[in-house]
């Protein structure tokens, strides 16, 4: 199973704080239809964190409400999902030095590594054309569907 991320965060630096992160299944692969898995975390930033594009561009496209939640839950419901998938999961990004990193952050706490997740991501940009010079909008589910849309 492929799984699409990205990842929203507070700036281009080692020090990047995880803000929203998003997974999109691949239609039709595994018997799934495209479940999608969004969480913008709450408790893991804050504003003056962020770098000045982040605070234009990402903080006004949050969505809030339902998806706004603490990390230790964010941390759960991905763990959840992940288990919910039988066969190996494959996470594509077009971001691997920083999405990546927030993934396994939030997807290893002193714990176990997801037993079905592969331990390393697959480059989106290094097994597919560029995206047809849409421009990802900055917003991790969008950006995670158009990642997606790929390989389609």
């Amino acid at each position: 199973m492929r799984l699409s991320l990205d990842c929203e965060f507070t700036g281009l630096t080692a020090q990047a704080k995880l803000i929203s992160l998003a997974l999109v299944g691949q239609d039709g692969q595994d018997g799934q239809d495209g479940r999608e898995f969004y969480v913008e975390v709450i408790d893991a930033w804050r504003e003056e964190d962020c770098y000045e594009f982040v605070k234009e561009i990402v903080l006004p496209q949050l969505w809030g409400g339902e998806y706004a939640i603490p990390i230790i839950e964010a941390r759960q419901t991905l763990l959840t999902l992940l288990g919910s998938f039988e066969s190996e999961i494959e996470i594509v990004t077009d971001a691997p030095v920083y999405d990546w990193e927030l993934f396994c952050e939030l997807a290893y706490n002193d714990g176990p590594w997801p037993r079905n997740v592969r331990n390393y991501p697959t480059d989106a940009t290094m097994l597919s054309p560029a995206n047809d010079g849409e421009e990802l909008p900055h917003h991790a589910l969008l950006d995670a569907r158009i990642i997606a849309k790929m390989f389609i």
